[in-house]
């Protein structure tokens, strides 16, 4: 049986500067996302696309929440497989092709990933473990497009 998980936010456009829409350089791209109980988030278009460079963009968002939940996946599997991680860090790099039409879409996501365990000879399945990771995330697995995988693995030995 599957599980059904509901998500719910609500964006409010905030770039209205007095006349709405009535020209593409008359509004800014600016808006608010909440979600119940949480700080506001600010948004805008990416700077490209005369957006506030000061403010999260969608593209942006999109590679923190593959990036967040390839992670929280990696540290759980860990956790199961008796692997100690000490550090985690993801620096992740996605590419967006825009098409003439002005529409585009994201070609692949990197997660360029530095790792710390406790053990050098939990290296090799904490590696592989990155596979797995990649296979249970909600957000790659909803992606059309590859998410790939840069790993560095380190360990110290207590």
């Amino acid at each position: 049986m599957q599980k059904r998980h509901q998500y719910q936010s609500k964006l409010i456009w905030t770039g209205n500067k007095g006349s709405g829409t009535s020209s593409y350089k008359a509004y800014e791209r600016s808006y608010t996302i909440n979600f119940a109980g949480k700080p506001l988030m600010e948004g805008s278009a990416d700077p490209a696309f005369r957006g506030d460079p000061s403010k999260y963009n969608p593209e942006e968002m999109l590679i923190a929440s593959l990036s967040s939940c390839h992670m929280l996946w990696y540290l759980h599997l860990c956790s199961v497989a008796g692997i100690r991680v000490k550090e985690y860090e993801d620096e992740a790099k996605g590419v967006m092709v825009e098409l003439e039409n002005g529409s585009g879409r994201f070609v692949e996501v990197v997660l360029y990933i530095s790792v710390v365990i406790q053990q050098q000879q939990n290296m090799q399945e904490a590696a592989q473990l990155h596979e797995q990771a990649n296979k249970m995330c909600f957000i790659a697995n909803s992606c059309n497009f590859p998410v790939k995988h840069q790993i560095e693995i380190n360990a110290i030995d207590i």
